[in-house]
């Protein structure tokens, strides 16, 4: 990563230096489509979140002379230079081991769950191991951006790395279904910091040219560590045992959060306009613990009711107040977690909404790919885990080519949004007519590729094209919230993608044996049968369950409920181009405090301007 300080600045942003314990409240002015957007981006004050009434023309000389004054953020001196490449090497390797940490959770634990629930006696429940860390990550993520506008992200990574650290302690020494669930919730509080904290430290250190170079980079750190935990699991656990494998994450976590923390150049984040205004207990006393809570219950009762084999409409119901709550706190907080401009921005809003139906479809290519190889291939579940590879290493490469080709400045990237979703529909619809037998293996293999090269440029694209829509003193808050859409998107398309999923394949089996069977109702033990098909795949080329008949009724059925399903995942793709259309493409105007006009006003005489 490279660690950029804005040379460049140093007349004027020197008189607001800082160390690295807090943001500071001053009030910041806003880069122009001229300015680098990671040169001198301070993090918001309150009173700037909540006051847009003080808008400068952007044609305005001041405005025009702080857009010169910040137009390249990538020099540092000479001195500093090797210093700050050394603390690079540090930030990037450490960030590298928490990520690897926080993503294989997810896939890893699908390897372990069996033998798990086995020691645990908790065969009934075994899907909250996955569904409590995924639910945890996603209620935290929206928190993050804030917090770290109030401790700085250095501490924010070092306190999410220590939840999972204490997490990893506690599920190893758990000896029931509760103790182990408590250290996976701790898990995925550090999990959806490191997650969100990443990209804020991308985009806090980089150059706007690098800028999606790296972003591309942390998305395929991601996907690889996605791809490898089930891997590097399953390979581990009869070695280690599930205990063992758990507790050695442990001084990873927290080597990985030291690593950053300490590593995190003072001279960088001055440049960044960080400074000591506040002792730690009038940090504590300024979050908004009210937002925070309603909040957090919001998106937990949300994703509850999403989590399992079934909707359960309830605890979504009693989200919606929840909700409402959150919102009339936010909106008379003096410091609000999530202020209410963010969500009246229309850009910001449909960008975050685009991207939960995106991700959504996106996961069921992740979670049916594998149940086609094992239901209609017939081939072994680790042939069935692998066909995720080609798409995740399509998903890395197409974020990686256009944030190192293309993502070089700030500005909008409204058309190359646009297109990577009509290209991501495409392939979607691809996998509908290509799920089968007849399909030659390698065409199959590209679609899914190209699905994930789609997704990958888009979701780099998209983050671009954000925080152009969005303030730069705001981007921490809408990094955190693009962060739990997307959150969101794991639970609602598996959950939504399941239930038609599991209707639709019940029908065609039960109409496919009534047929087999000359008519009339199912016996119980068809019913059974079908029961076993649906809840596990691999059940249809078990030698001696089924005879050919019988087999071929469940692969055809199988082949017509992917197609079902995909192409209802391609529909959902109209709506998101809709939603990614109507963001616009102009930035929010610039918002300039009286007290820098001031400033920069004075220093324009002394010059003599």
């Amino acid at each position: 990563m490279t660690v950029t300080s804005a040379a460049d600045d140093t007349g004027h942003h020197a008189q607001h230096g800082g160390d690295n314990e807090s943001f500071s409240t001053a009030a910041t002015y806003t880069a122009t489509e001229n300015t680098p957007l990671l040169g001198s981006q301070t993090p918001i004050s309150s009173d700037t979140v909540n006051d847009c009434s003080a808008l400068t023309d952007p044609e305005d000389g001041v405005t025009q002379a702080l857009s010169d004054q910040d137009e390249d953020a990538s020099s540092i001196s000479s001195s500093d230079e090797t210093w700050s490449r050394g603390r690079a090497v540090c930030i990037i390797l450490s960030m590298w081991a928490l990520i690897f940490l926080q993503a294989s959770n997810m896939s890893g634990i699908t390897t372990t769950q069996s033998t798990i629930a086995a020691d645990l006696d908790a065969y009934e429940y075994a899907m909250w191991f996955t569904s409590s860390y995924m639910m945890t990550m996603s209620s935290i993520s929206p928190l993050m951006g804030r917090l770290s506008m109030i401790f700085t992200p250095g501490t924010m990574i070092l306190i999410s790395s220590f939840f999972f650290s204490a997490g990893a302690v506690v599920t190893s020494q758990a000896q029931s279904f509760a103790v182990f669930i408590l250290g996976r919730i701790l898990v995925g509080v550090g999990g959806g910091g490191i997650l969100t904290l990443a990209m804020i430290l991308v985009i806090q250190l980089t150059s706007k040219k690098r800028r999606g170079l790296w972003i591309g980079l942390t998305n395929a750190g991601f996907t690889v560590s996605v791809s490898m935990g089930a891997l590097i699991f399953g390979a581990l656990l009869p070695v280690m045992g599930w205990r063992a494998l758990f507790l050695v994450q442990c001084p990873i976590g927290i080597l990985g959060g030291l690593g950053v923390y300490m590593s995190m150049p003072s001279s960088i984040l001055r440049a960044k306009g960080f400074k000591e205004t506040k002792t730690t207990a009038q940090k504590l006393a300024s979050i908004d613990y009210a937002g925070a809570v309603t909040l957090t219950l919001t998106t937990v009762l949300f994703l509850y009711g999403l989590a399992g084999t079934q909707i359960q409409p309830t605890p979504i119901l009693i989200s919606l107040p929840c909700l409402f709550l959150f919102l009339f706190i936010e909106s008379r907080a003096p410091d609000p977690i999530l202020p209410l401009s963010i969500l009246r921005s229309r850009g910001i809003l449909l960008s975050c909404i685009a991207q939960l139906f995106l991700m959504a479809v996106r996961w069921t290519v992740l979670f049916y790919a594998p149940i086609f190889v094992l239901a209609v291939r017939g081939l072994s579940p680790a042939m069935a885990g692998s066909v995720l590879i080609p798409t995740n290493i399509g998903f890395g490469l197409g974020g990686l080519v256009v944030g190192w080709l293309h993502i070089r400045r700030s500005g909008d990237f409204y058309s190359p949004s646009l297109i990577t979703i009509v290209s991501f529909a495409a392939f979607i619809l691809s996998l509908a007519y290509t799920s089968n037998l007849e399909t030659g293996w390698w065409v199959y293999i590209l679609m899914l590729f190209g699905n994930g090269w789609s997704t990958g440029a888009q979701l780099n694209y998209s983050l671009a094209h954000l925080l152009h829509l969005s303030r730069p003193e705001t981007h921490f808050i809408v990094t955190g919230l693009l962060a739990t859409f997307r959150g969101f998107a794991g639970s609602f398309g598996t959950s939504i993608g399941g239930g038609v999923f599991n209707r639709t394949l019940r029908g065609l089996l039960g109409q496919g044996f009534r047929r087999l069977d000359g008519g009339g109702q199912l016996s119980k033990a068809r019913e059974e049968l079908i029961k076993v098909l649906i809840g596990s795949p691999a059940k249809v080329y078990e030698e001696g369950l089924l005879n050919a008949a019988e087999r071929e009724i469940a692969v055809l059925g199988y082949e017509a409920t992917l197609r079902v399903l995909y192409t209802g995942a391609a529909a959902v793709c109209v709506l998101v181009f809709v939603l990614q259309a109507g963001t616009g493409w102009n930035a929010p105007r610039p918002v300039v405090s009286e007290e820098d006009i001031e400033d920069e006003v004075e220093e324009a005489v002394a010059d003599g301007l």
